[in-house]
């Protein structure tokens, strides 16, 4: 029987993928980018500034190098790369969520096989509780969390040039940190804006909307958009709000959104990924599997979507893609 090689690679290459993530997770975890930016460049220096030990530091960094994360070598000195660049402290780091997806993350997709069999979470497996019960608990990971997403808003920048938002009221619901709220805000001078998500989130948002674009042009307001949403908006947004949610919780949110527009040309935009049953690419698939595993939510097919937001008397007006294989919907009242 001939070996098919490449077959052995592509295998191995797969099954070895989260060691790879835990080889990333622990250089997050021990500060590395940060070390090597600031001079720390060989694996002596580096267990200094980080306690670690030295040949353990020496036999990570020759994995991280040959991933790409840093370059050089013991003998040259290790340097930072682009990617290492996006893992250290600040604003738009991605370091909480190597951390989260290193810790919390992982041991649930350790029950990825219940997950699957069950159509249930595998974090509560690992953790006893759902995954927001878990982050409503856990005031550390709960931040991690949120920083988590606000990383991830690179697509929050094109937000604006998708939709004409001059002169409008916008609505932000379950709008978190207010951070596409503020980018939206902050392209559109003359347009002024609602966040809308429970409570707890209010104190966050109001420090950054109030550090960007001022408090003068945004109105918090606190609930529960299964409930209800503020009225009298020109367009809502719903962005990455429905996955965790069944179908019948999201055509009720599509309703309330309905009711509460101003007139017949107000929008309702969302912004999510949607997966695809044919010639589906791996990042929505992956992250449709990771729903399942961690709060037992799914992306939904545009198809799908569609027909919820018939149901809510809605009906899509036009698509545009976002970077990260992000889709915006803009949806209107449905013509009688």
């Amino acid at each position: 029987m001939t070996v098919d090689v490449q077959a052995t690679r592509d295998v191995v290459d797969i099954i070895t993928g989260g060691w790879r993530a835990q080889a990333l997770y622990t250089a997050v975890r021990l500060g590395l980018p940060d070390h090597i930016e600031d001079g720390c460049g060989t694996a002596a220096e580096l267990a200094k500034a980080t306690g670690a030990n030295e040949q353990g530091i020496h036999r990570l960094m020759r994995l991280l190098v040959a991933m790409g994360i840093f370059e050089g070598s013991e003998s040259t000195g290790y340097r930072g790369t682009r990617v290492s660049a996006a893992l250290r402290e600040g604003p738009q780091s991605l370091s909480d969520m190597c951390l989260l997806y290193g810790e919390e993350f992982y041991s649930a997709w350790g029950h990825a096989h219940h997950a699957v069999s069950t159509q249930s979470s595998g974090f509560e497996v690992a953790y006893g509780r759902p995954f927001y019960e878990y982050l409503g608990q856990d005031a550390a990971t709960a931040r991690r969390f949120q920083l988590t997403m606000n990383a991830a808003s690179m697509f929050f920048h094109q937000v604006p040039e998708v939709f004409d938002f001059r002169g409008k009221k916008v609505v932000d619901v379950g709008g978190g940190g207010g951070h596409l709220l503020a980018t939206i805000l902050g392209a559109t001078p003359d347009a002024t804006g609602t966040l809308f998500d429970r409570e707890h989130m209010m104190p966050e948002a109001r420090e950054h909307l109030s550090a960007t674009v001022g408090l003068d042009r945004v109105e918090l307001v606190g609930g529960d958009m299964f409930q209800g949403v503020p009225p009298g908006g020109d367009v809502y947004v719903l962005c990455r709000v429905l996955a965790g949610h069944d179908d019948e919780a999201v055509v009720g949110v599509f309703e309330h959104c309905r009711r509460a527009m101003a007139d017949s040309s107000s929008r309702l935009l969302i912004l999510d990924r949607f997966v695809q049953d044919e010639n589906s690419t791996v990042l929505p698939a992956l992250w449709d599997l990771h729903l399942l595993v961690t709060t037992g939510g799914e992306h939904r097919t545009i198809d799908r979507i569609t027909r919820l937001l018939d149901r809510a008397g809605l009906e899509i007006a036009g698509t545009a893609e976002l970077p990260m294989e992000t889709t915006a919907l803009l949806a209107a009242s449905r013509t009688p």
